[in-house]
């Protein structure tokens, strides 16, 4: 592609939620664009005002932003455009490449109910014969032999009979544009290239063919990439589990991680399987994508999000797990120096932000903490009495881990205990829990006061 500036474009309907499947096709036009050192649009796709909402169209964005794939000019909506739109349509009518026809709703619906293909009878008459009262629609006129060939980068060559296609409207009685002529006159305005979409779009590309010959404008490059599928070969839908970008976020995944699944549902290369953004950019093209349906595998993003949490940097990962946390609970000021001192500890087997902030929420409750049933098994009497009789000697401590893990191992040798013993009981009564990460560091970031009030509480 010497000589061209490559131009993708995302163009969703802000009619419902951000679905993951256009997430990927996102993902795939971002990162095509930025290999190819193009440019990636978004176009909001609003005409169908009666289902569009501002709510929905702002899912788009926050989803578009929280996956880091931020578009090179403003968005652009489609619904501003309805006077070019009808422009065009008038244009074709002009060169004799489309005609106005005054079927009634009736009739349109009996001429399908008999044919696959619609054909007004108005095709080749004078206009002015029309009958009154009606407001024609504008049609563009189909061929009628032949076949239209499209040159799919992902599916390769498929070709329709023209005897398939139908006269189709462009423009409405009322004046507003078809999604199938809107579509492509924003395509050819915004000067797009290539034409990343789902396999479900297709069928539509026959048609909007006719309008690109029609206008004589090249058509922009089309690649048509498989759907995702649930694991069970159904189309992917809420019984199979999360299925808006959105959703994701909520349960924890980062965004790093799900834009590393989803390139890998559908793209290879190689055996690679974690690849950096800059990575993703080197390397992805359009001849690794396949051709069959990709099945949505949520064990394995949910690994994946894991070594991604295991890599993340941990100034960003703390202020995300507090801001999760504070919908839990008042957080403290200190709790932001506590967690941040553990969480090297707590996401070595945390798959998710989820349970980050499970196993983090002793970190910031206050006493008395609500325990596990196993914790409570541990507290017996003559625990609660060694915890007692643990305080003064852990106050005596510099309160470092090190100096922690002495004084612990001292107080086991003076009671004639092991040293599990005693950290166990410890770790229920400063964790409400029978797991957590080691006993030392776990009290060092805690600090003097909070254990002492937490074995207080628990020993009397």
């Amino acid at each position: 592609m010497p000589g061209m500036t490559i131009r993708t474009r995302f163009a969703p309907s802000p009619t419902g939620l951000l679905h993951i499947g256009g997430a990927r096709t996102a993902l795939f036009n971002y990162l095509f664009a930025r290999h190819h050192h193009g440019e990636f649009l978004l176009r909001i796709e609003d005409t169908d005002r009666e289902r569009s909402t501002d709510a929905a169209t702002q899912v788009i964005l926050d989803g578009l932003a929280w996956l880091g794939l931020a578009p090179d000019q403003a968005p652009i909506f489609q619904s501003t455009r309805q006077a070019r739109h009808a422009e065009v349509a008038y244009d074709m009518l002009a060169a004799g490449t489309a005609y106005r026809c005054w079927l009634t709703a009736d009739e349109l619906r009996q001429m399908r109910e008999h044919s696959t293909r619609v054909e007004s009878p108005w095709r080749d008459r004078d206009p002015a014969e029309g009958p009154p009262g009606i407001n024609p629609a504008i049609r563009i006129k189909a061929p009628r032999e032949g076949d239209t060939i499209v040159h799919d980068l992902v599916q390769g060559d498929v070709r329709v009979a023209n005897a398939e296609l139908d006269d189709m409207i462009i423009l409405r009685a009322d004046g507003t544009p078809t999604y199938q002529h809107a579509v492509v006159v924003d395509d050819h305005d915004m000067a797009i290239t290539h034409v990343i979409r789902g396999d479900d779009h297709l069928t539509n590309t026959f048609r909007q063919l006719g309008i690109y010959r029609a206008m004589g404008w090249e058509p922009p490059r089309f690649a048509h990439i498989p759907l995702i599928h649930g694991a069970d070969g159904a189309k992917l839908s809420k019984r199979h589990g999360a299925v808006s970008v959105l959703e994701f976020r909520e349960q924890g995944f980062l965004p790093e991680a799900l834009c590393n699944y989803l390139l890998r549902l559908g793209w290879a290369h190689g055996d690679d399987e974690i690849l950096s953004r800059d990575e993703q950019i080197k390397l992805f093209d359009l001849d690794g994508v396949g051709r069959g349906a990709a099945r949505m595998d949520y064990a394995k993003l949910t690994h994946l999000n894991g070594v991604y949490l295991r890599g993340a940097d941990l100034l960003p990962l703390c202020d995300d797990l507090l801001a999760r946390l504070a919908l839990r609970f008042p957080v403290a000021p200190e709790a932001s120096a506590r967690v941040l001192a553990l969480l090297p500890f707590l996401r070595e087997r945390a798959k998710t932000l989820m349970d980050l902030a499970d196993s983090a929420a002793f970190l910031v409750r206050t006493v008395p903490l609500p325990f596990e049933p196993k914790a409570t098994a541990l507290l017996t009497d003559e625990a609660r009495d060694l915890l007692r009789a643990l305080g003064p000697a852990l106050a005596a401590s510099d309160f470092t881990p090190a100096g922690i893990d002495a004084a612990l191992r001292a107080f086991a040798d003076a009671h004639g205990k092991k040293l599990g013993q005693i950290a166990q009981p410890l770790r229920a009564a400063l964790t409400g829990s029978t797991a957590s990460p080691p006993i030392d560091a776990t009290a060092a970031a805690l600090g003097r006061t909070e254990v002492l009030a937490r074995i207080g509480a628990v020993a009397g």
